[in-house]
C-alpha cells in the first residue's frame, strides 16, 4: 500500500486543515507491522487499517461522551480529570520509559493497540479523541516532552494543562517549566501555544528517525521517515543530505551521490566549504560502484 499511502499523504499534507491523525495513519499504514486483528481487526488494505483506526477512536470518543453525560463537567479542570479517568483510568493509554526504546511507540495503529506510545503519540489520541467527543484539546509541543491543554490556550480562555503519558496527570505551569528545564531550555509562555499539525506530524517522524538513527539496522526505517518528512510543505532543508547519505548506506549509490551533488549546489550560495565536502562524498559514493 506504499504508493496508495504516499500519495494521500501528500495530498492530506497540503490541505487547507492537515488533520495529524490522519497523517500518522497514512505513515504508519507503509509499515510492515499492522494492527492486531483481534483489536482493530484485519487491515490487508489502506482503507481498512483507516477504518480499523477510526472506529477504535470513535469507540473511546463515545464512552468520553457517555462519562460527559453522566457527570457534565464545567469546567477544564473537570474535563480533564473525566478524559483521565476514561482514556489514562479505564482505557489504560500511558507510557513507560521501555516506550522509548520501541519503534511501535511511535505508530499510531499500534499505539491504539497496546495503549502505549510516547508522549506525542498519547497526546494525539487525547486529542482525536476529544475532538470526537466535541471537547477542547490542543496538543502542546514542550521540549522534550508533549503534552495537552484541556481548554484555549492561546486564545484568552480558561484552561489546563495534562499529561497523557503519565495518565492524564494534571500539570501547572510551574510542573511544564521543570519539563522544559529538564530538557535543557528555558521556559517561556509562548512554548504553552497550540502546536500545528504539520509541526506535530515532523515531530512524530523526526522521533522515528532519531530511534532507526540509533539502531544502524534500521537505516531504512529511517530513509522511509525522511522521505514522508519531505513531502510536507515545510521541513528542514538538512533532510535532503540525510535523505541522500541513507540512500548510499542502503545501496542506492547513485541515487544517493546525485542527491548529494543537488544538495552541494544549495550550499554553495552560503558555505561553499560544507559544498565541497558534500560532493566529496558524492564521489566517493559513486567509487563504491566500481
Amino acid at each position: 500500500m506504499t504508493e496508495q499511502s504516499r500519495a494521500r499523504f501528500r495530498t492530506e499534507a497540503r490541505a487547507e486543515h492537515p488533520d495529524p491523525v490522519l497523517l500518522c495513519l497514512l505513515a504508519a499504514a507503509e509499515h510492515p507491522t499492522l494492527p492486531d486483528p483481534d483489536d482493530l481487526g484485519e487491515a490487508p488494505t489502506l482503507e481498512a487499517l483507516l477504518a480499523a483506526c477510526e472506529a477504535a477512536l470513535e469507540r473511546h470518543a463515545a464512552a468520553v461522551r457517555r462519562a460527559v453525560a453522566e457527570r457534565a463537567p464545567v469546567g477544564p479542570e473537570e474535563t480533564a480529570a473525566l478524559l483521565a479517568a476514561v482514556l489514562g483510568g479505564r482505557e489504560r493509554f500511558h507510557g513507560r520509559q521501555s516506550d522509548y526504546r520501541r519503534l511501535e511507540s511511535s505508530l499510531l495503529p499500534e499505539v491504539l493497540r497496546r495503549r502505549r506510545g510516547l508522549p506525542i503519540m498519547l497526546s494525539l489520541v487525547w486529542m482525536a479523541v476529544g475532538r470526537r467527543a466535541g471537547l477542547t484539546v490542543h496538543g502542546i509541543a514542550l521540549p522534550g516532552h508533549f503534552i495537552v491543554a484541556i481548554g484555549g490556550p492561546g486564545g484568552g480562555d480558561e484552561y489546563v494543562l495534562a499529561d497523557p503519558f503519565h495518565g492524564g496527570r494534571l500539570l501547572d505551569p510551574e510542573d511544564a517549566a521543570r519539563l522544559v528545564h529538564s530538557a535543557g531550555q528555558e521556559f517561556s509562555p509562548e512554548l504553552l501555544t497550540p502546536a500545528q499539525p504539520l509541526d506535530v506530524v515532523l515531530r512524530v517522524l523526526g522521533n522515528i528517525r532519531a530511534w532507526a538513527a540509533d539502531r544502524p539496522e534500521h537505516a531504512r526505517t529511517q530513509l522511509w521517515a525522511a522521505e514522508l518528512a519531505l513531502l510536507l510543505p515545510r521541513h528542514p532543508a538538512q533532510l535532503r543530505l540525510e535523505r541522500a547519505e541513507l540512500l548510499v548506506r542502503t545501496g542506492d549509490f547513485l541515487g544517493g551521490s546525485a542527491e548529494m551533488d543537488a544538495y552541494a549546489e544549495i550550499l554553495d550560495a552560503f558555505d561553499p566549504d560544507a559544498a565541497a565536502k558534500v560532493r566529496l562524498d558524492a564521489r566517493a559514493a559513486r567509487h563504491r560502484l566500481n
